[in-house]
């Protein structure tokens, strides 16, 4: 038997997962990683912490699987996005806590590269809205605000990474400084029509060259563990950004198919082949897993809340004692009783874009209960991810494409039948959840074998996909289209008029 190893480093937790060739899951370990919060709306990690839980998973699960690591074919890195490294690159140290794809510290940055008329300049180069979640911005506040470290960053002194880059350089010793394309293109400095690090940017951002890490494909030679730390050597053949690589493991390779991710967030994206695509309709484009030089797109849209609707009721209204019992909460009604809930605890995010967005909850009676409550929160998850496909669907045909056929899912939140067949019906076309949910982990092993040369092509990737159930679309079109209309007129409320 063949393995694969996927270390997937989340923003939660580290994990390891030991996959055979058929994509099954053969062992698994989990560890929490501590979040730092200095100060209201900073999050930061302690890089060596991210590098300690990561190497002890993997350690935990090739012992769980039984294996040494001389039977491990590769081993595949997925990542939390953005998320920024700044280290040294003689002693390995990082120079300042990682700063977290969350933290909103450098916005007044974002807000200075928007006034001066970057954003069309930026948005065309790299697909992104000019914004402090991606790491262009984290990386020049931390030269301009840790003491040295833009006097070093020029002297060749430092390295800059995402989370896949900070684990490589920990697992080859200090050897190779590398990032696949898919990280690159959450940079914001990255060209991603020609995969190259964009001098322009750089000088906008004032980075020094020498900072970066070189960019490859998503499956490709990153180098070799050393021996002591796995046992033996071990080929890091395969990196991808968490959603990219859960994209690349539902086996969507082509342009039109979609996933969506229901996690905490929602993250839904559609691939659109080699085409660069720019929406019109709220979303960002970012470069999809990439198993060859050839460059590859994705169109891809944020929930800022879609599973910590389910976490709210629990902790806040405390209606239910445990996110599993939600489902049959929501169940005990037949329909939500006429109540909407639109979830924009931190505003809404695609298609939207409605920071000043709060909270609303509307078409309550004398009869509405805790149940008709619990269900209409299930299903705002949801609307806003038919509002998401919908815009996608706008965005396709515009380009001359198909509205997307079916939607693939995963996450934690997938596994709930009643928002699976919610979805369905008001997307008008098949959910499907795959026989492994655990996709993004999966993405990683598949193009670390690919690299590795246990598989041959993705079409053979193509045929290991199984889908575990497909919830079929059973409401009249006319009905969802009306639940939708009465959906957006309840986004309409929860935009407070500027005072």
């Amino acid at each position: 038997m063949t393995y694969l190893l996927a270390l997937d480093q989340g923003t939660s937790s580290s994990r390891s997962i030991v996959f055979d060739e058929r994509g099954r899951i053969v062992a698994q370990a989990q560890r929490e990683l501590p979040q730092i919060y200095p100060q209201p709306g900073w999050v930061e990690h302690d890089p060596l912490e991210i590098w300690r839980t990561q190497l002890a998973t993997a350690r935990e699960a090739l012992a769980q699987a039984g294996i040494a690591a001389s039977e491990v074919r590769a081993l595949g890195i997925t990542n939390q996005r953005e998320t920024t490294v700044l280290w040294n690159r003689k002693t390995g140290q990082p120079v300042h806590h990682a700063i977290v794809w969350q933290d909103r510290r450098a916005e007044p940055a974002c807000a200075q590269l928007r006034a001066q008329g970057h954003a069309a300049t930026i948005q065309a180069k790299t697909g992104l809205l000019v914004d402090a979640y991606f790491s262009g911005t984290k990386l020049q506040w931390l030269l301009d605000h840790v003491g040295g470290a833009r006097a070093a960053a020029e002297r060749g002194e430092l390295a800059f990474g995402t989370v896949d880059s900070w684990l490589i350089w920990q697992l080859t010793g200090g050897q190779r400084h590398v990032t696949d394309v898919s990280n690159a293109s959450r940079t914001m400095l990255l060209n991603v029509h020609t995969n190259q690090w964009d001098q322009e940017l750089l000088d906008l951002l004032r980075i020094p060259r020498s900072l970066l890490p070189e960019v490859l494909p998503s499956a490709s030679d990153f180098g070799r563990t050393q021996a002591d730390l796995l046992g033996g050597p071990i080929a890091i053949g395969g990196v991808a950004g968490d959603q990219q690589s859960a994209l690349f493991g539902q086996a969507c390779f082509s342009a039109g198919m979609a996933k969506n991710t229901y996690g905490t967030g929602c993250f839904m994206l559609m691939h659109t082949g080699g085409q660069f695509q720019s929406s019109h309709n709220g979303l960002i484009t970012t470069s999809a897993a990439q198993p060859t030089a050839q460059p590859a797109f994705a169109l891809e849209g944020s929930v800022f809340v879609g599973g910590a609707v389910v976490q709210w009721l629990r902790d806040g209204l405390r209606a239910i004692s445990a996110s599993s019992e939600v489902q049959a909460l929501a169940e005990s009604v037949p329909d939500s009783g006429g109540v909407m809930m639109v979830p924009a605890f931190t505003g809404l995010g695609a298609p939207y874009w409605k920071p000043e967005a709060r909270g609303t909850i509307t078409g309550l009676t004398r009869g509405t209960t805790i149940a008709h409550i619990a269900r209409a929160a299930l299903e705002s998850i949801a609307y806003q991810s038919a509002a998401l496909l919908a815009a996608m669907g706008r965005d396709a045909v515009a380009a001359g494409g198909s509205p997307v056929s079916e939607l693939r899912v995963d996450g934690g939140a997938c596994v709930n039948d009643l928002l699976m067949q919610f979805q369905a019906d008001l997307l008008g076309i098949p959910v499907v959840r795959p026989a492994v949910v655990e996709t993004t982990a999966l993405g990683a092993a598949y193009l670390a074998g690919l690299a590795s040369g246990v598989y041959a092509s993705t079409a053979e990737l193509s045929d290991l996909w199984r889908a575990e159930r497909r919830f079929v679309p059973t409401l009249p079109r006319a009905q969802a289209q009306s639940l939708m209309a009465r959906w957006e007129h309840a986004v309409a409320q929860a935009t407070l008029p500027e005072s």
